[in-house]
């Protein structure tokens, strides 16, 4: 157990600070924020903390530093509709983008493919500090879907490829519709056999064990009727998992509405950079469609983004909608992804609001406010320790608590981190941080001296 004196804390799910508390972490968890000096325990001093920065949209792993474009694992070309691709079987974890993002506390990555198919496959919630896939994934959070120009621009790839998009959307509509139409037959087909079960039942011709048995048969029968792609698609459907929805015109955001009422989406509206009225947000905010918006940093690079301007912020701001910053790493780095909040800054957000968007707005629409983007208790304990106000570019992190374990940097020219062996070897850690990332030796806080052991499994978060 250990516990974070700070000097100044930012919580995440407030866009407050608090002065003089303490963080008390016990293994991977916080277990509680006081201001009372806790007993028993190590202390470290920090000047700035905040909860570790989540990225809510990003490529990271799967289009990679040092590699040429045409290796890159964004886009499937087989066809347009992919419910089952899994980034997490498209990153390579030597991609040196992680160390990066890990040195300037961006912890958490919501990896997703890219936007050349309707529905591309799902979303992943990523630890940066991974060493490898088996220690990365946090949870799978949903689907990646888009609209607009970029799956209308893939006909020269495999499958069905729809040049127009009518075409792309009566594609997808026609593909829900048909198992959802599926379904409800199974579902009439089920309810018909077991109606003569329950016949049998009176008549005495079974037991009710033979008729429990035979109904979660013919329950299960039915069910393998369905191919893995329709499961999906009814996962999807169910308004369980989130819809991260790729769409910049306004157009296609009130498309996107169309498809939230029709089908019962529970959707985010990825990007909407081009959305310049703020009533079209209101709208999206009265159909409870989140926004997780950007990147900003980036070239508009085709006709769909004529109307992108950084003054597009203040009409956000404004709307009352509820949003977040992405990164679409490699768009913009995931590394300085939160610089953009520039902008929102020059608009009139609080340094305290623009912190809390980066951690628990960005979280929360990854549905992941559960675990990360805050410190309080029960949150897992990934935090960044600081210098100061990370807005103000001198300041940097001296420290980041990676789920309960620390990891501090050595400033220097390099700003490499590395690990240290020190005096405390009772304890043993985890650690996630791609291998190569760090040098055998690294100074940490003289102060209060950690051993840091290496581990060869990682202990699951979920049960």
């Amino acid at each position: 157990m250990i516990a974070i004196k700070a000097k100044l804390l930012h919580p995440g799910y407030k866009a407050e600070f608090l002065r003089d508390v303490y963080v008390i972490v016990d293994g991977n968890k916080i277990s509680k924020v006081t201001k009372e000096k806790p007993e028993g325990v190590e202390i470290i001093e920090a000047e700035f903390v905040t909860p570790g920065f989540v990225d809510p949209h990003s490529h990271i792993g799967m289009e990679r530093h040092g590699e040429p474009r045409y290796e890159a694992e964004t886009n499937e070309r087989l066809d347009e509709i992919r419910p089952l691709n899994d980034p997490l079987d498209g990153i390579y974890f030597d991609d040196r983008a992680f160390k990066d993002a890990v040195e300037r506390g961006v912890l958490y990555s919501c990896v997703i493919p890219g936007s050349g198919n309707v529905l591309g496959g799902r979303a992943a919630v990523i630890r940066n500090f991974a060493r490898h896939r088996d220690e990365a994934l946090v949870r799978y959070i949903g689907y990646k879907m888009a609209l607009g120009y970029n799956p209308r621009s893939t006909t020269n790839r495999r499958g069905t490829r729809p040049n127009t998009r009518m075409g792309v959307y009566s594609l997808l509509e026609k593909k829900f519709l048909e198992v959802l139409r599926k379904k409800e037959k199974l579902d009439l087909k089920t309810k018909k056999e077991i109606r003569g079960l329950m016949e049998k039942l009176k008549e005495g011709k079974i037991t009710r064990d033979e008729f429990e048995e035979l109904s979660e048969e013919i329950k299960r029968i039915n069910e393998l009727e369905l191919t893995p792609d329709e499961l999906a698609i009814l996962d999807l459907l169910s308004g369980r998992p989130i819809a991260k929805v790729h769409v910049h015109k306004e157009d296609d955001a009130y498309y996107l509405i169309k498809l939230v009422k029709r089908f019962n989406l529970n959707a985010t509206a990825e990007h909407t950079c081009d959305v310049h009225h703020s009533y079209v947000r209101a709208d999206l905010r009265k159909h409870k469609i989140g926004i997780v918006y950007g990147p900003l940093d980036s070239l508009a690079y085709k006709v769909e983004l004529k109307h992108e301007t950084r003054k597009n912020v203040k009409l956000l701001m404004e709307s009352g909608a509820f949003f977040g910053i992405m990164s679409d790493h490699p768009v913009v780095m995931s590394n300085t992804f939160y610089l953009q909040m520039r902008y929102f800054l020059r608009f009139g957000m609080s340094v305290e609001e623009a912190i809390k968007v980066l951690t628990y707005h960005n979280a929360k629409l990854i549905g992941m406010d559960d675990m990360i983007g805050s410190i309080r208790p029960g949150m897992l304990a990934s935090m960044v320790l600081r210098t100061g106000n990370p807005f103000d570019v001198s300041n940097y992190p001296k420290a980041v608590l990676l789920e309960g374990k620390l990891v501090e940097f050595e400033r220097g020219r390099s700003s490499t981190p590395s690990l240290a062996t020190t005096k405390r070897t009772s304890m043993s850690f985890f650690f996630f941080i791609p291998s190569g990332v760090f040098s055998n030796t690294v100074r940490v806080c003289p102060q209060i001296p950690l051993s840091i052991i290496g581990a060869t499994s990682f202990p699951p978060v979920f049960n």
